[in-house]
């Protein structure tokens, strides 16, 4: 299993466009914001940043609104907020890359919420145990295989997952694989990842889906 570095960004694109939001640090009452990738902007209360409004600050988590849209959020924890509604019609997903130089994303796996981190080295959709318990997914009736882990040989799961999505782009019936090794974050493998057409466009991951 690779070293997982956590990434910083995260934005999505479709029919109905969601905002990537990240709060990076706060200045006394004025949170610092990054969206859609921008340059961090520091925001007081009540103030509205390319279309996101800061409605409160406490501590390390914020509030904010787009599109009519309110979520919550913790500091370095990027969300996906706004878009035309909470259907899945999209077509494309756009990735800027970390610091780190890793795609990082929030998303859903039958319907639960998840963080991933793009792997295109991964077969499938790859995920800890503790994980698939989280999202209450049933994978002791999976089917029992071998998995080369950096600590040797591990015992996991092979599933299917019903459905995966990342922002308003949700694709159905995907490999999975639960392993019993612990995982920072939900591997987006090759088993999502190649139902589209793939490209790096300068810093960013771009995802068309294929028909």
């Amino acid at each position: 299993m690779k070293s997982l570095i956590p990434a910083l960004l995260f934005a999505a694109c479709g029919f109905a466009h969601a905002q990537s939001v990240m709060l990076t640090g706060t200045i006394g009452s004025r949170a610092i914001l990054i969206v859609d990738g921008s340059a961090p902007k520091t925001v007081a209360v009540g103030e509205t940043f390319q279309g996101v409004r800061l409605v409160a600050l406490q501590g390390d988590q914020a509030t904010v609104e787009s599109a009519g849209k309110r979520v919550s959020i913790r500091m370095d924890t990027p969300v996906s907020i706004g878009g035309g509604g909470s259907g899945a019609g999209g077509t494309r997903i756009v990735l800027p890359v970390s610091s780190g130089g890793h795609f990082m994303t929030q998303g859903a796996i039958n319907g639960r919420a998840v963080s991933f981190m793009v792997d295109t080295g991964a077969t499938a959709v790859a995920m800890s145990e503790a994980d698939a318990q989280r999202i209450g997914l049933d994978y002791t009736k999976g089917q029992p295989v071998q998995m080369n882990t950096a600590n040797g040989l591990a015992l996991a799961y092979r599933v299917r997952l019903n459905s995966v999505r990342v922002g308003d782009v949700e694709v159905y019936d995907v490999d999975g694989v639960v392993s019993q090794q612990p995982m920072p974050y939900i591997l987006l493998g090759n088993s999502f990842i190649s139902r589209f057409s793939m490209r790096r466009d300068a810093d960013q991951m771009v995802l068309e889906k294929r028909y």
